[in-house]
C-alpha cells in the first residue's frame, strides 16, 4: 500500500496585540494575522504600530512563522490616501501578505507595493471557483472563502481552481452575510465596514406584541420566552472535522478573534495545532481526541457549530432559548521562571487566585497538569493567602515541571 503525501495546512491564530502574536506562535501557529493603525476593520483591537510589526516579524521568523496584516475595509471616497505608502511599508518590514477586500485597496498595493502579496478577505464573499481564478488573473495567491460555504462546495471549488484557499475554522460567526452588515451604523453611528462594529447583533432585545391601536405588550416581562430576542450566532468549531478539510485541500486553517485574549489564542492554536499534525502523521488511524473538544469548552464564550459547512444553520446555531451549560475557566496567570531545584514557580497573576484554590497549568504541545495552590508568597518572600493585585509577581511550589510562558487557570467561582 503506497503512502498517502498529503499537504499539512498552516494554523492561522488572531493576534490583536504583541504579546497574544508571540503567544500564538509559541502554542503553534504556522502563521498570524494582525491589523495596522489604518485599513483594518477591529479599530478597537489594539492594532500594531510600524515598530511593533517589525518586532512581531522578526520574532515570528525566529519559529519559521509568518505574519499578515487585516486591510479589509471598505473604502469611501477619500479612505484610500496614504495606502499605497502603507502598503510599501509593510512590505519592507517582512510582512508576509496582506488580507484585502475592497478591489480600491487590491489595485494600490499591486501597483505601488509590488512583491507584497495579497490574499482576498471574507468580506468578499468568495464563493464558487470562478470567482477564486478570477482574483488569480488580479495577481492574489489566495482567497479566504466565505463562511457561507459548504464542504461540499468547498471540494468543488478545491477540484476547479489551484489558488490558496483559507478556511475560517473556529471562532465567531457574523449574523450576517460575509460580515457585510450596516446594524451598528444605524444603532451606534459606528460603521462596521471601516472598523467600528459595536456587534449589536450580540445586544439583548426586548420582544414586544403591538398589536394594531392597542397598548404594546412585552413578551419578555410575561415569560412567553425563555430568553429575550437575539440575532447572535453561536461560534464556529470545527476540531470534529479536521480530515474533511485537509483532505479537500484547505491550504490555511484560520482562527478568528483578534480581540480575543491570550488565554483563548494559546488554547485554540494549542488544539489545532495538535490536531493538523496528528492527522497528517497517520491519516489512516487518526482519532478526534475528546481532550481537545474538552479543551477548546474551556474558552467557549457562546456554544458551538459548524457553520455552513454541512447544513444551513437553523434556529439551533443561533442564541435562542436556555443556553448549554457551559464549564467557564478564567486565566490567572503566567509562568515566568521555574527553578527546578526547589520545584518553586514564579508567576504573573492576571485574575485573582488564593491558597486552597484547584488550579490547571498547560503550556505548548499539550502539557497539562492539575494541582491545589499550597503556598503562596510575594515578590519579596513573604507568605500571602492570595494573589488579589493584577499583573502581581508571585511564587509557588509546582507539582511538575513548568517553563516560561505556561499559562494557569481555574474554573470560576
Amino acid at each position: 500500500m503506497t503512502e498517502r503525501k498529503l499537504k499539512r495546512p498552516e494554523v492561522l491564530a488572531p493576534a490583536g496585540t504583541l504579546e497574544k502574536l508571540k503567544t500564538a506562535i509559541h502554542y503553534g501557529a504556522d502563521a498570524v494575522y494582525i491589523g495596522g493603525d489604518a485599513y483594518g476593520l477591529r479599530s478597537r483591537a489594539g492594532n500594531f504600530s510600524f515598530e511593533e510589526m517589525e518586532e512581531g516579524v522578526l520574532f515570528a521568523k525566529k519559529y519559521g512563522a509568518k505574519v499578515y496584516v487585516a486591510a479589509n475595509m471598505v473604502t469611501h471616497e477619500g479612505n484610500e490616501k496614504g495606502a499605497g505608502e502603507f502598503f510599501k511599508k509593510l512590505r519592507d518590514i517582512g510582512i508576509s501578505a496582506v488580507i484585502v477586500s475592497d478591489p480600491a485597496l487590491i489595485e494600490i498595493c499591486a501597483t505601488e507595493a509590488p512583491g507584497l502579496e495579497i490574499h482576498l478577505s471574507t468580506q468578499a464573499s468568495a464563493t464558487n471557483a470562478e470567482t477564486l481564478n478570477f482574483w488569480k488573473e488580479e495577481g492574489l495567491e489566495r482567497v479566504v472563502l466565505a463562511r457561507e460555504v459548504s464542504m461540499e462546495e468547498l471540494a468543488e471549488i478545491r477540484s476547479k481552481t489551484d489558488v490558496q484557499i483559507e478556511a475560517f475554522i473556529h471562532g465567531a460567526m457574523c449574523i450576517s452575510y460575509s460580515g457585510r452588515c450596516t446594524l451598528s451604523n444605524h444603532m451606534s453611528m459606528r460603521d462596521a465596514n471601516r472598523g467600528g462594529c459595536s456587534q449589536s447583533c450580540r445586544w439583548k432585545y426586548e420582544l414586544f406584541d403591538m398589536p394594531f391601536a392597542q397598548e404594546h405588550r412585552s413578551l419578555t416581562e410575561n415569560g412567553d420566552v425563555t430568553e429575550e430576542f437575539s440575532m447572535s450566532a453561536v461560534d464556529m468549531s470545527m476540531i470534529e472535522h479536521i480530515p474533511d478539510l485537509i483532505e479537500n485541500g484547505v491550504d490555511s486553517l484560520k482562527i478568528e478573534g483578534r480581540m480575543k485574549s491570550i488565554h483563548y489564542v494559546s488554547t485554540v492554536s494549542n488544539v489545532y495545532k495538535a490536531a493538523v499534525d496528528s492527522y497528517i502523521a497517520d491519516p489512516d488511524n487518526y482519532v478526534c481526541k475528546q481532550e481537545w473538544i474538552d479543551e477548546l469548552w474551556k474558552v467557549a464564550q457562546r456554544e458551538l457549530a459548524t457553520g455552513f459547512y454541512y447544513q444551513v444553520p437553523t434556529e439551533n446555531e443561533q442564541l435562542f432559548g436556555p443556553r448549554r451549560k457551559i464549564p467557564i475557566y478564567k486565566f490567572i496567570g503566567e509562568v515566568l521562571s521555574y527553578d527546578e531545584t526547589n520545584k518553586i514557580a514564579t508567576v504573573r497573576q492576571r485574575n485573582h487566585f488564593k491558597v486552597g484554590d484547584e488550579i490547571e497549568f498547560y503550556g505548548p504541545n499539550f502539557h497539562h497538569f492539575e494541582q491545589t495552590v499550597t503556598e503562596l508568597k510575594n515578590d519579596e518572600g513573604e507568605s500571602i493567602d492570595r494573589a488579589p493585585n493584577p499583573m502581581m509577581i508571585v511564587t509557588m511550589p509546582v507539582a511538575q515541571p513548568v517553563k516560561p510562558g505556561d499559562m494557569i487557570r481555574k474554573k470560576k467561582d
